[in-house]
Parts: structure tokens; sequence; C-alpha cells
């Protein structure tokens, strides 16, 4: 494929992805109560960036699931990645303006001299997506051709695979944050379909694999 058309038909995609991000925010803000426009860009920018780490950890499987080609690298995946974490970084910073209007440190510790962390339910959510926000980033940093070239493959694959990680960590922090905010039923069930979702597909993934290696 020509250059030109390569990058013509990923900017598209890209173009459509964007799109599909704006769209779920805003229909998630929508859907969020007023009147805290920081609440609701928060809770949308969240379960935009759930939808997208869902789809992000859905191709392979699929892929493999229609035994088709599922390569160390393709551009769709890496294109829906790179949205992931965009929309994860953008729910990290909104988000540490909700409760305390700026204070942001207040989210880590509750007092700086003497140094004291915040613990508690409060204290564990926000580490741990900090954490998923770190592990996204460096993997949004990575998502490149020259990334996957100077590392070379296998420890390209190796650092993607963190993937997982970051999935995890965003599931327990997710949990935590339904406890503390109380959040209504309607976003628990949207929380709990999209990880079962990435539970099942991967479940289904690796069963498919385990057999046709067996």
């Amino acid at each position: 494929m020509p250059k030109a058309t390569y990058w013509i038909r990923r900017s598209k995609r890209h173009l459509t992805l964007a799109t599909g991000a704006i769209a779920i925010t805003c229909l998630a803000y929508a859907a969020t109560p007023p009147p805290d426009v920081r609440h609701r860009l928060s809770m949308a920018t969240a379960y935009a960036g759930l939808i997208f780490l869902a789809g992000s950890l859905w191709i392979g499987p699929w892929n493999v699931l229609r035994r088709r080609p599922n390569p160390v690298s393709f551009d769709l995946r890496r294109d829906v990645g790179i949205w992931t974490g965009i929309l994860a970084i953008l729910h990290t910073i909104v988000g540490l303006t909700v409760h305390l209007r700026g204070r942001m440190w207040m989210y880590f510790f509750k007092r700086l001299h003497p140094l004291r962390i915040q613990d508690g339910e409060f204290g564990f959510a926000n580490f741990v997506g900090l954490g998923a926000a770190v592990v996204l980033l460096m993997l949004l940093v990575i998502s490149n051709d020259i990334s996957m070239r100077s590392m070379g493959i296998r420890q390209w694959k190796s650092l993607q695979r963190w993937a997982y990680v970051a999935c995890a960590l965003t599931v327990v922090h997710g949990i935590a944050y339904q406890l503390i905010d109380k959040r209504q039923l309607p976003w628990v069930f949207a929380f709990a379909a999209l990880t079962l979702a990435i539970l099942v597909m991967q479940a289904l993934g690796y069963l498919r694999i385990t057999r046709s290696t067996g």
C-alpha cells in the first residue's frame, strides 16, 4: 500500500474514533445528573474510556475466534488503544478536580507537613486509578512504529501486555468509586456489563488458543 494511502486511511480511522469518543462522552455526560459539570465530565470520560478499553481488548480475541490473523501489532487495535489512553488521561485530569476542588494532592495525601498518606477506601481508589493512568500513559507513548522498531518486537510486545494490568487496575478503581459515590444502579449495571464483556471475550479467546495448540 502506498504510504500516502496508508496515512489517509489511518487519519480517517482516527477521525471516526475521535467522533465516537466525543459522541459517547456527550451521551454519558447527558445521562449524568446535573448540575456539577466537573462530576459529569469525570463520569463521561470514565465510561467512554472504559468502552474504548473494552474494545481494544476485544479485537485480539475476536480475531482468534474468527480464525483470522492476530499479529503482534496492527493498526486498528493500536488506534483504539491510543484513544483509550487519551480518554483515560482526560478522565484523570478532570477527576482530580471533582471532590476536593483543585486540591489535587489531597487525593493522595491527608497532609504534607508532616506527610500523611490518604488511606481508607478513598485513598485506595485514587492510588489504584493513578496506577492505571500511568500504565495507560506509558502505552500511549509507545503506541507508534518508532518505539516498536527501537525496542524490538519482543520488548515492545511485553510492554504492551501491561494493558491487562491497566485493565485490572481500572476495574478495581471503578468498583471502589461505585461504592464511594454510591452510584445509581444503571451506572453499576453498565460498569458490570463492560467488565464482564472484557472477561468473557478474553476467556473465549484463551480457550480457542489452548484448544488449537493442545
